[in-house]
């Protein structure tokens, strides 16, 4: 059979619209654009303080805070990272959540301690998180690292090796964390899950960077370094924006940070060993505050040494810390707590050599613990000013109701973020 010569760009729709005819001239036909519905991405910059904004390195962030909205939010104590990564996606304080600290322990797992390395459910089943409400409610969810993102929420976990999982929800694509992978990389990987065929293509989806929380530890808040390494995240963030753009991928942007930075030294230390007999008490956790449980038999001496005035910092049995912390009730957090003027660490002992940097864990108050929050998208009424003070917390049901899906009750304030999403 013969079939006529068609004209090349016949060829090239030959497919969708069957043959031309001979001597017919093509019918340029241009396939509709998809419409797209608009996603979530919760982005966190780990120990990026609002005023690194300020220092003219950021051009990226600072447009989309000048086209959207933008406030210092309150962190959680301990402002740590972990404690606070999982208050912002449960609406619970570390208080309520289980997870009070970057190193724990629980009396009901006798020689086991909680690291960041730790996926065992069992440390994270009191406080549910967003992308499990979510998947639950027919929502998907990726997670491009966040802390306890990797963790099968609910499930049973074997004593034995291999561990095996019973049970137990994840977000529908998740990545395990590892610092290797670059920031260019998570970028990449947020934008390559939403390429995808819309049926499996995630709602929301979270990004986390931790180069500039890396930087402060190192250099300190001030430093040259960290500075470099805000400029390099922001970066990061104008090829995420870029990317969408180019993408034709409308999005809320909720970009905010767990805590900020604060300057530390060898100079500003309080040595436990000056204040206390060492005998009396074991340490669990020590920096910007020190948690300790006494010796058996040694409560009354330990107290009489802590409990009094001291210098650059304040001590209090787990039940009198002060109501404002909304800590202290939990049963992993040990029985003494301590907390540091900020800047000043408390160590076991004096530092054996000198050493200076930054880090986070003090007062939650306090203007270098202070948190990002910049909300930039399609939903969001840029006249809008959240109230002085507000918590991260209150994350959590502005999350909930921007996906659509019913919040759990928590710490949160549904009212405190209510006025950023447009009606």
């Amino acid at each position: 059979m013969h079939f006529p010569r068609l004209p090349l760009a016949c060829l090239f729709l030959f497919a969708a619209l069957g043959a031309c005819a001979p001597g017919q001239r093509p019918v340029s036909v241009v396939a509709p654009a998809e419409q797209r519905q608009a996603v979530t991405i919760l982005v966190s910059i780990d120990g990026f303080r609002p005023d690194y904004l300020e220092r003219g390195v950021t051009p990226h962030l600072s447009a989309l805070a000048a086209g959207g909205v933008e406030a210092a939010m309150r962190p959680s104590f301990p402002t740590k990272t972990f404690p606070n990564h999982w208050a912002i996606v449960t609406g619970e304080r570390p208080d309520h959540s289980g997870i009070v600290a970057n190193k724990m322990e629980d009396a009901s797992r006798p020689g086991e301690i909680f690291t960041m390395a730790s996926d065992d459910p069992y440390w994270w089943k009191e406080a549910e998180p967003i992308w499990v409400t979510a998947e639950k409610a027919g929502v998907r969810t990726a997670t491009l690292f966040w802390p306890g993102s990797n963790v099968a929420w609910g499930a049973s976990r074997a004593s034995a090796w291999p561990y095996a999982l019973t049970g137990g929800t994840r977000p529908s694509d998740w990545a395990q964390f590892n610092q290797e992978i670059s920031g260019v990389q998570r970028v990449n990987g947020v934008l390559d899950l939403l390429r995808r065929p819309a049926g499996i293509r995630p709602r929301f989806l979270t990004l986390y960077f931790d180069a500039v929380d890396t930087a402060g530890h190192i250099h300190g808040p001030d430093a040259t370094e960290t500075a470099s390494a805000v400029q390099e995240v922001d970066g990061q963030i104008g090829m995420l924006v870029n990317g969408l753009r180019a993408l034709g991928q409308p999005a809320n942007l909720i970009i905010l940070s767990d805590h900020g930075m604060a300057r530390k030294s060898s100079e500003q230390v309080v040595a436990m060993d000056k204040v206390a007999n060492p005998a009396d008490y074991r340490i669990v956790e020590s920096g910007p505050y020190a948690s300790m449980e006494a010796r058996p038999g040694h409560e009354a001496a330990l107290e009489a040494a802590l409990l009094k005035p001291q210098a650059h910092m304040q001590c209090w049995r787990k039940g009198d810390i002060p109501a404002r912390f909304h800590y202290g009730t939990h049963r992993r957090i040990p029985p003494y707590f301590c907390l540091g003027e900020t800047g000043w660490t408390i160590q076991p002992t004096a530092p054996a050599k000198p050493f200076a940097g930054g880090d986070h864990g003090w007062d939650d108050r306090a203007p270098e613990m202070q948190a990002l929050f910049i909300a930039n998208g399609p939903a969001f009424d840029v006249r809008f000013h959240p109230p002085a003070d507000f918590a991260n917390v209150d994350v959590y049901p502005l999350l909930a109701r921007m996906l659509g899906i019913v919040a759990l009750p928590g710490d949160g304030d549904p009212a405190a973020l209510a006025g950023l999403v447009k009606h």
